[in-house]
């Protein structure tokens, strides 16, 4: 390779990261703006006891959808030359995959509704199982688009199935007042999932096994990793259905949703295009690190104050957009946002992982993970109940941290010390908002009122911001401007503001 082409090269993939970045962040954008308000309309015309009673039978589906998780995207992503044998082999391997688990939800339907002590959960079963047998169908033309960092069609597709999501679920809450709403959404983004895949990638796949060897070698360890970080998250929505009730599980399951909304929203696109951005590096440590550390420091930059922010006006937000009803969430909120905003520290250890193939490491990790967390989440349930749950959560999250850095660690030889230092200036700038927003609210009313909840809202989320950011310039400045999301943020702004007076030049 000339010694001219290597700089080419990292430029080009920089600049397809940056779009694909860019693209997939605004279908984000919209669709975490369409499901938080969905959420809210929902929760306005439904009830917690609604929410739990569908968060069984979701759990359940997620449960079974990650054990059979076989990573076939991802798979056909990491291949040096994926041919239609392997597309093909990968589509029916999905059909065979979703046939299986809508025959298990059949067979377990009236059983699960027996030991849940509620008939309704049956035909929930049985609707579950229909729609993942449709979304089985999908197009496997669509992992090679995110191969070749081409998302216009990822954009399309997650903000179109979105849309049908929320219009059929709002469209059957408005007229019926009836859990099926959460249902009639899921399915409808199914159908879209799968329609409009093959409207805007053609293509007609056939049954054929021949490449499963080859899928199965990558997708192994994957799957394994999926089954037991699903498990994980989902096993205590079983617990808490089962022995607290489904109305405290629907209070649990919406309030962990909208504190992770923020942050899973926000680091998905870049999740998406940094696997096969890192994989497009080679093996070189050096390059890989480096593009990490710089990726690495952007999302926590930008996601930290977002979710720690997102604890910060729980309060006032539940009850001004939710009502009184969802009270039982807020706690919720406040915890788990906060820990999944310090999360973000190491979080692109996965997609790092995934681009040397070292899935085995993921799996390993997951497995510690529920170790630490199987015994949290159960002894929070047995002495404090609902909030002994979040409390175990909140410990199990924080140590979390620590096995994703270790992983980076192993993988590009970057110290755990200098990857936590390297996130220092984002914490405590995080640390000083929590702390202007908390001692400023002493200055103002503190009431259940719309109006003071409008008024809260209006002062702490500009002043959370102005405090966050401030407090992160000034201790650039302190640290003597080194190179990082400060520096790249003062070079994008300068660049604008250049083309701005050349323009205004020109004219």
């Amino acid at each position: 390779m000339p010694s001219g082409s290597r700089p080419d090269e990292m430029t080009q993939i920089r600049s397809r990261l940056a779009r694909g970045s860019m693209l997939l962040m605004a279908s984000r954008v919209i669709i975490n703006v369409l499901a938080f308000a969905s959420t809210i309309m929902l929760a306005r015309l439904l009830t917690p006891e609604d929410f739990g009673l569908v968060a069984i039978a979701t759990t359940i589906l997620a449960i079974a959808m990650a054990v059979t998780q076989l990573s076939l995207a991802e798979s056909i992503i990491q291949l040096d030359d994926p041919t239609p044998d392997h597309l093909n082999t990968a589509w029916t391997m999905g059909v065979i995959r979703a046939a299986i688990i809508a025959s298990l939800f059949a067979i377990a339907a009236y059983p699960t509704a027996q030991f849940f002590e509620d008939t309704r959960l049956a035909n929930i079963m049985f609707a579950l199982g229909a729609g993942m047998m449709i979304n089985g169908f999908a197009n496997p033309r669509r992992a090679l688009f995110q191969r070749d960092l081409v998302f216009k069609q990822e954009f399309l597709i997650e903000v179109s199935a979105k849309l049908a999501m929320v219009a059929t679920s709002i469209s059957i809450a408005w007229i019926f007042r009836s859990y099926w709403a959460l249902i009639g959404g899921l399915l409808a983004s199914y159908v879209m999932t799968v329609g409009i895949g093959y409207v805007l990638m053609p293509y007609r796949p056939h049954f054929t096994l021949s490449r499963f060897r080859e899928l199965w070698s990558f997708s192994f360890w994957l799957t394994l990793s999926q089954a037991m970080n699903t498990i994980n998250w989902r096993f205590d929505q079983l617990l808490i259905g089962k022995f607290i009730g489904r109305a405290s599980l629907g209070a649990y399951t919406v309030g962990d949703n909208l504190a992770q909304m923020p942050t899973r929203e926000m680091t998905t696109p870049l999740t998406k295009t940094l696997f096969p951005g890192f994989a497009s590096l080679g093996k070189d440590k050096g390059r890989v690190g480096a593009g990490y550390a710089r990726a690495q420091a952007i999302v926590t930059t930008l996601v930290l104050p977002v979710g720690v922010g997102v604890a910060l006006i729980a309060d006032p937000a539940v009850r001004l957009g939710m009502g009184e009803k969802w009270a039982a969430s807020i706690f919720v909120i406040q915890a788990l946002a906060s820990v999944f905003a310090l999360q973000t520290i190491g979080s692109l250890a996965h997609p790092l992982a995934l681009s040397q193939g070292r899935t085995k490491l993921i799996f390993k990790r997951d497995c510690q993970y529920f170790a630490l967390r199987l015994p949290a989440i159960v002894g929070g349930l047995y002495f404090g109940g609902l909030t002994g749950v979040v409390i175990g959560r909140v410990f199990v999250g924080l140590m979390g941290i620590g096995f994703n850095v270790a992983i980076v660690r192993r993988l590009v030889d970057i110290p755990i010390r200098r990857q936590l230092q390297a996130n220092l200036r984002p914490v405590l700038s995080a640390i000083i908002m929590v702390a202007a927003v908390l001692l400023a609210r002493g200055m103002w009313t503190h009431g259940t009122e719309t109006s003071d909840l409008v008024l809260d809202l209006a002062l702490s989320i500009p002043l959370g911001a102005t405090a966050y950011m401030g407090s992160l310039i000034i201790l650039w400045a302190i640290s003597g401007y080194p190179d990082g999301p400060e520096r790249e943020a003062m070079s994008v702004l300068a660049a604008y503001r250049d083309k701005f007076f050349a323009r205004k030049e020109l004219n």
